[in-house]
């Protein structure tokens, strides 16, 4: 049976098309000068209407069917925003589309105006002296997949100016006389993930390209304390370490060595005692005094926010963990020489049974899951989007509607909403997560229950839902932190 409609059919749909474009069209000069100027950011059930087209946040207010049975009306969240720039916020991410549904739908504050309400709303953020503690430089030292993805990320997040900004990179100096040139190139398009949103352009006198008016340094060094920071006017820097060659403390501290670096975060698991950080989940061990951290695994990110969740609800006595994960440019195009077993066989010909460290990183993130799981992985033919198989035995019965339902609870409400996605599509395949920024994306439809005996199927962007997750705890390290509608612990993004 098909569900109630809350909202009446319009008497052509058209014209109602063309109504909402418009509001959506209206929408985005106030939502910019928002961000820029105060540094106030407008989300929709936790996605940005920053800098969006008007089909995208036409999509966005459809979106939202999924968390509250009804779609979102541009009619009504068009004069919350309006609304809202009539006060004088300080910087803070509120939720427009929350605050939209609370009055229209769940008529909360019937006795007050719009105005009112949302000013009532949003009283603490009213004259607010609160701000970022911004804007802090960001050095990222490598300029792979991880490094490319999280010069896109922190571009796209500057706004005002008074975030994390993107300062430079460090890269070995190629042998191409246009070696510049081609990391711009690199940057301005990627087969995967498609064109840079914005404009890049070289400045080969200064070394450096200038994407969306930040201005990027070069700087060709091949170790960590080879370059001096400060002479290219960079201080404070927390530096992000996309090589994976070094992951120990030691290996990693060289980079404290430099001019003008106060941290250091690898995005790869770190060794011996270095603290592994999925955001989200375990941010709250960051202290001012930590100068070197990771942010594990793309992996590990994938599964510890259901595994906490799942535990904490259901409780795990065992499990195993069976990735099947995209290939990456560890593995070889044609079979050729690789140390791991199986490996040097070639990526795009095979599936290559290998082994992942996720299982036991699990345990430095959740210790009371320690020595109850274990992992293996398969690499497939597909470069981007993997999935997490978690097939565990729990500490109570359930059935497959409650523990969809409790996911889809988590999802949509809960404060892992930034982790864990849901999908309830029949229809959905990998490419579809391209460019999700969730740790992990829960199909419902694919859940197994029998008993105590579930099997969850998670998917996930190993690159750019990952790189997600290292600007979360890349915010965490460098103590920016917003004032928000709803409150959260969990940033924005």
């Amino acid at each position: 049976m098909a569900p109630q409609r809350k909202r009446q059919r319009p008497d052509d749909y058209f014209e109602d098309w063309k109504a909402r474009e418009a509001l959506a069209e209206s929408m985005i000069p106030i939502v910019g000068t928002l961000a820029r100027e105060k540094n106030v950011k407008c989300y929709i059930y936790g996605n940005s209407l920053v800098n969006l087209s008007v089909l995208d946040i036409m999509k966005t207010h459809r979106w939202v069917r999924q968390v509250e049975d009804n779609e979102l009306s541009e009619f009504e969240t068009i004069r919350v925003i309006e609304s809202m720039s009539k006060l004088n916020l300080g910087a803070s991410h509120i939720d427009v589309g929350r605050l939209s549904v609370e009055y229209f739908d769940k008529h909360q504050g019937e006795d007050l105006s719009l105005d009112e309400f949302v000013a009532d709303r949003l009283s603490h953020l009213i004259d607010s002296t609160h701000r970022p503690k911004g804007p802090v430089d960001v050095v990222l030292f490598g300029f792979g997949r991880i490094g490319r993805l999280m010069a896109r990320i922190l571009v796209a997040k500057t706004d005002g100016g008074d975030n994390l900004r993107l300062r430079a990179i460090v890269v070995r100096k190629g042998s191409a006389p246009d070696d510049l040139l081609k990391r711009a190139s690199l940057l301005r398009r990627d087969s995967v993930h498609g064109v840079f949103q914005g404009t890049i352009r070289v400045d080969e006198e200064r070394q450096s390209f200038v994407a969306n008016g930040n201005e990027i340094k070069v700087i060709y060094a091949n170790a960590p304390e080879d370059v001096d920071y400060e002479a290219h006017g960079i201080k404070n820097c927390l530096v992000v370490d996309n090589t994976g060659v070094w992951r120990d403390r030691d290996g990693l501290s060289r980079h404290l060595k430099a001019n003008g670096v106060s941290k250091v975060i690898l995005t790869a698991p770190g060794k011996g005692d270095i603290k592994n950080i999925v955001a989200g989940i375990n941010h709250s061990d960051i202290v001012a005094d930590d100068t070197v951290l990771s942010a594990a695994s793309c992996t590990t990110n994938a599964i510890v926010p259901p595994l906490k969740v799942v535990h904490d609800a259901f409780g795990i006595e065992s499990g195993h963990v069976e990735t099947v994960h995209a290939f990456t440019n560890d593995q070889n195009l044609i079979d050729n020489y690789h140390k791991a077993d199986r490996r040097g066989r070639s990526a795009p010909l095979n599936l290559v049974l290998t082994e992942t460290g996720a299982a036991k990183a699990v345990a430095k993130v959740l210790p009371q899951l320690t020595g109850k799981l274990t992992g293996n992985a398969i690499r497939v033919p597909t470069p981007n989007v993997s999935m997490a198989i978690l097939n565990v035995t729990l500490g109570k019965e359930t059935s497959k509607e409650e523990l969809n339902e409790f996911m889809r609870q988590t999802a949509l409400h809960s404060p892992y909403r930034k982790q864990i996605d849901f999908s309830n599509s029949p229809e959905v395949v990998s490419t579809d997560f391209v460019g999700s920024r969730a740790a992990c994306v829960f199909d419902a439809q694919a859940t197994i229950v029998n008993g105590r005996h579930a099997v969850l199927y998670l998917w996930y962007d190993n690159e750019y839902g990952y790189s997600c997750q290292v600007y979360r705890v890349l915010e965490k390290m460098a103590g920016i932190k917003y004032l928000t509608y709803p409150p959260t612990d969990t940033g924005g993004l």
